[in-house]
């Protein structure tokens, strides 16, 4: 591999060899998992600021922090015996190329959908191939982790289920029923139902707004946490407006703060 990514392995292992540094001598595969975590959504950020700034500091960095959890477990599981990172590039390797057969030999999938249609079908061969056992589910959904965040998982779910016809035929349709569990939470909320109960139509609400998305083509966390920035951005700018006019919030009516709200979006309505 190139230079410096083999120096990089060699400080991982040298971290971990004795006289090296005692935390990252502890680490486990379990010890780091929230890390690896951790990583990629500070990655995830940093793509969206590129996205919007073309500024690519952060995801150079980012994605070289996601490279040392890989190089991290890698190192762990050569002490183990278990792996290398050259078992980790080779098998990333071999799936790429089995799994686009339409670049790497004649079959032809001229359009994105195609790939992804064939996707599937490629990996359940590759698994029979390998002689893997096959997994055993009880369900087609059990292949989407439970520890995904909600919407992502929802987003994975649906778009199980409507792989086999189980999905509304059109966006419009997907408006319907959230204007019907609207109505459904609203009914909760004046006939005074318990916590959970209310709990359980926001669910509802939140699980259509996922599909919504994906009949849409709209990437729903991405989505989320693109208005979260915008969120953090406006308020931003009423703190600064308070802060500079010496006014504190609990002295200021909610009339005066949705006023300097609306400022704040024709401020920001350009970069938004």
């Amino acid at each position: 591999m190139s230079k410096s990514f083999d120096e990089l392995v060699n400080v991982m292992a040298r971290l971990r060899a004795p006289g090296g540094c005692p935390w990252d001598a502890e680490q486990t595969y379990a010890s780091l998992s929230q890390y690896l975590l951790e990583e990629a959504y500070e990655t995830f950020d940093a793509i969206q600021e590129v996205d919007k700034t073309g500024d690519i500091t952060n995801l150079k960095e980012e994605l070289g922090d996601l490279l040392l959890q890989v190089v991290f477990h890698s190192t762990i599981g050569a002490e183990r015996g278990d792996f290398t990172i050259d078992d980790v590039a080779e098998g990333v390797t071999k799936k790429l190329i089995l799994r686009h057969p339409h670049v790497f030999s004649d079959t032809k999938l001229e359009k994105a959908r195609d790939v992804l249609d064939n996707w599937d079908t490629l990996k359940a061969n590759e698994r029979k191939a390998s002689g893997k056992a096959e997994k055993v589910n009880d369900s087609m959904l059990d292949d989407v982790p439970v520890h995904f965040p909600g919407l992502l998982e929802a987003l994975k779910l649906t778009k199980k289920a409507a792989k086999v016809g189980f999905d509304w035929e059109n966006a419009e349709q997907v408006f319907e029923k959230l204007d019907e569990e609207v109505n459904e939470l609203k009914a909760e909320i004046a006939n005074g139902s318990s916590p959970e109960k209310i709990e359980e139509e926001i669910g509802d609400i939140l699980f259509v707004i996922a599909n919504l998305a994906r009949k849409l083509d709209i990437e729903p966390e991405t989505a989320l946490k693109r208005t979260n920035r915008k969120f953090r951005k406006r308020f931003g700018f009423i703190e600064n407006r308070m802060k500079d006019s010496g006014r504190k919030f609990e002295e200021t009516d909610l009339k005066e703060l949705d006023r300097i709200w609306d400022e704040a979006k024709k401020s920001f309505a350009a970069a938004d």
